[in-house]
């Protein structure tokens, strides 16, 4: 299965984004972010890259520390 990192460099906006996902029935899973992505706060929101395009209509403009997804 592929994965898509929602990578932040606030953590705040790390978690606040995961509990976003979850309300909306998106499964996900706090991680530590790759170091290949070399970006961030240390944790990103992991997400199966099947609901990516889900996970982008959520991001809106309240989310001013998203740096990119990053596919692994």
């Amino acid at each position: 299965m592929k994965y898509v990192y929602a990578v932040f460099t606030s953590r705040n906006e790390t978690l606040s984004f995961a509990n976003l996902l979850r309300k909306i029935g998106v499964p996900n899973m706090v991680t530590s972010t790759p170091k290949t992505a070399g970006v961030a706060c240390g944790i990103s929101v992991r997400i199966s890259k099947d609901y990516l395009q889900i996970a982008k209509g959520c991001l809106g403009f309240s989310y001013k520390t998203f740096k990119g997804f990053y596919e692994a």
